[in-house]
């Protein structure tokens, strides 16, 4: 998942659940037509590779190195303690009881509620999507007592 800097997300995608997380990043990184200013990532993205294409991207990346790499590069302890919003909206997308233990058979499907849930994030933690999303209930009610009157 690709986040902006308040920690919503921005694009998703699915990848098997043996692969490693380094394998999402180019489609994660082409689903975007803006590149990051600073790229937090986890350990699990620290890679020669990763840290050049961001570079050469214009980003400034902040991944924390491994343990076991000869060349151990420093971190901004501020900045990626902003890291945490984006663990903490993870983990609003895993409260919804569908994405946590994937009903879903088909992966098509399952994105298809991970997007619901991105969309649900967006609207709970931005006000102007909470008036969208109140008008355009109003509207679906209206809509619903306009067809059950016309039952009648």
């Amino acid at each position: 998942m690709r986040s902006n800097a308040i920690g919503l997300p921005i694009a998703a995608d699915l990848s098997g659940g043996e692969a490693h997380d380094v394998t999402a990043y180019h489609r994660l990184m082409e689903l975007r037509d803006s590149d990051p200013g600073i790229a937090l990532m986890d350990k699990a993205y620290d890679s020669d590779a990763i840290r050049q294409d961001l570079r050469d991207r214009g980003s400034a990346p902040e991944i924390p190195t491994k343990r076991n790499r000869t060349i151990q590069h420093s971190v901004s302890k501020p900045l990626y303690a902003l890291r945490s919003r984006i663990e903490c909206r993870i983990g609003h997308l895993k409260e919804l009881r569908r994405i946590a233990t994937r009903y879903d058979k088909t992966a098509s499907s399952f994105l298809g509620f991970v997007l619901l849930g991105c969309i649900r994030l967006w609207i709970r933690f931005c006000p102007q999507g909470l008036v969208f999303f109140q008008m355009l209930s109003e509207r679906m009610a209206g809509v619903a007592n306009t067809e059950q009157a016309s039952a009648l």
